[in-house]
């Protein structure tokens, strides 16, 4: 199923704050990385493949943290559309856990003329997803 993005990761030194969790700052990154990833993989269905998202606002909720060692699971899907904005929620488990959950709004722009697009209401299933 194209509507759940899903990547595994496994948290190395490199993903490691001072107090030896991994930096909030590192989990922000990733919820790029898993939405540009998903965007990539279901564009190919759409007339906007040349457009990109833009993040309008992030709101990110650190449940439990996360070590070294730890194998995460991520999980992205977009959500009903909310006018001109396009929620999407990426979930972090580890063992199959909530470690960390967070719900961005993008907006979609026209790669020719760098404006907002709006999209319908019904987009996702109108594409399939």
């Amino acid at each position: 199923m194209q509507y759940i993005h899903t990547i595994e990761i496994k948290v190395s030194a490199e993903h490691l704050d001072h107090n030896n969790h991994v930096n909030n700052v590192q989990f922000v990154n990733w919820v790029e990385q898993a939405a540009a990833e998903h965007w990539d993989i279901l564009k190919v269905e759409t007339p906007y493949q040349n457009d990109y998202w833009v993040l309008y606002d992030h709101h990110i909720q650190y449940k439990k943290q996360v070590f070294l060692g730890d194998t995460i699971l991520v999980k992205t899907y977009p959500q009903a559309p909310e006018g001109v904005k396009q929620p999407r929620k990426v979930e972090f488990y580890v063992n199959d856990k909530l470690m960390v959950d967070s719900r961005t709004l993008w907006v979609l722009c026209d790669s020719e003329t760098n404006k907002v697009r709006r999209l319908g209401a019904d987009w996702l299933a109108r594409y399939g997803f």
